[in-house]
């Protein structure tokens, strides 16, 4: 038998882990529903209790970018990966950062680095190669871009911005049949996308 002292004790112990567990959530939801400012103050406090926290990390860079404080998320990623510099969430997230940075290079080289360790299932797989297209674009290399964001439109197909941009891409490498294709998927998906019509329109000109 438990004295009521060991009840007590064992309460205040399940109360504290479910105010943990509960603030984790709250984080991820805020992240999610777009309260980005909130998540990223929750998760700074759960890191500042607990600096080995991978998980709040990782909310904390996602919400980060969707804010878009690019350099703190650049910052908030590298410390994470000195703690688990293997976590592919935190390799995908930082070369996301390097991207809106303008660090093309860098940025490449951990979205591969994430494409080359992630399960098969993971999440932001269309993701890493819709961003590889596009730094693929600045770098003027558009057969590499055409490549790249096919596998992205591949993964997830039913984006229509990938689409447009995988048309654009094409267009540019002179593919014109298979980018009037993908114009015309992403009006498909998206009647009102603009950057597409567009783009069949010009890429329609020509091939007639």
């Amino acid at each position: 038998m438990f004295s009521k002292k060991s009840i007590l004790f064992i309460s205040l112990i399940l109360l504290a882990w479910g105010s943990v567990f509960a603030q984790k959530a709250d984080a991820l939801i805020l992240y999610r529903n777009g309260n980005y400012p909130e998540a990223i103050k929750i998760c700074e406090q759960e890191i500042t209790d607990n600096p080995q926290n991978i998980d709040s990390y990782c909310v904390l860079c996602w919400s980060l970018v969707r804010n878009r404080q690019y350099a703190e998320a650049e910052q908030r990623s590298t410390e994470a990966r000195k703690v688990n510099p293997n976590d592919v969430r935190l390799i995908e997230i930082q070369a996301e950062s390097k991207f809106y940075l303008g660090k093309n290079s860098a940025a490449m080289e951990l979205f591969q680095l994430y494409l080359a360790n992630v399960p098969a299932n993971g999440s932001r797989i269309g993701n890493a190669y819709y961003y590889m297209g596009e730094i693929y674009i600045r770098q003027a290399k558009y057969q590499h871009a055409d490549i790249s964001f096919t596998a992205a439109v591949h993964t997830e197909p039913t984006v229509d911005y990938w689409w447009t941009r995988c048309g654009y891409a094409r267009e540019m490498a002179g593919s014109l049949e298979s980018a009037l294709a993908a114009y015309s998927k992403a009006i498909e998906l998206n009647p009102n996308q603009a950057d597409a019509a567009r783009g069949k329109e010009r890429v329609s000109a020509r091939l007639r």
